[in-house]
């Protein structure tokens, strides 16, 4: 999944479309900082609504170059060594709110 994203986001549910224009809703779970970049963690949610058990997605925020727009769009970090920093970071934050598996 190295393809760009574009979203709306609706209250904490992001609906995104990935690279074969198909739409994916997930939660807002968080947005982290590391080195000066902006990553969002999400939860992707299944059709009936419901939060998936799953995996989080960390996707890098990039700001798009259109000075008339301020969308952002969200590309996937291929990157393990950053995708465990800023998850590391989000257990840390959230470690009383979640049930982390390893």
């Amino acid at each position: 999944m190295d393809e760009n994203f574009e979203g709306e986001e609706l209250d904490n549910i992001v609906i995104l479309n990935d690279e074969e224009g198909n739409e994916v809703r997930f939660e807002f779970l968080d947005l982290v900082e590391l080195d000066d970049e902006e990553y969002v963690v999400l939860l992707p949610v299944t059709d009936e609504g419901e939060e998936d058990e799953g995996e989080v997605v960390i996707l890098k925020v990039e700001d798009n170059d259109d000075e008339e727009s301020d969308e952002e769009s969200y590309v996937s970090v291929e990157d393990e060594d950053t995708l465990n920093k800023v998850f590391e970071i989000f257990k840390e934050k959230f470690k009383d709110d979640f049930d982390f598996v390893d």
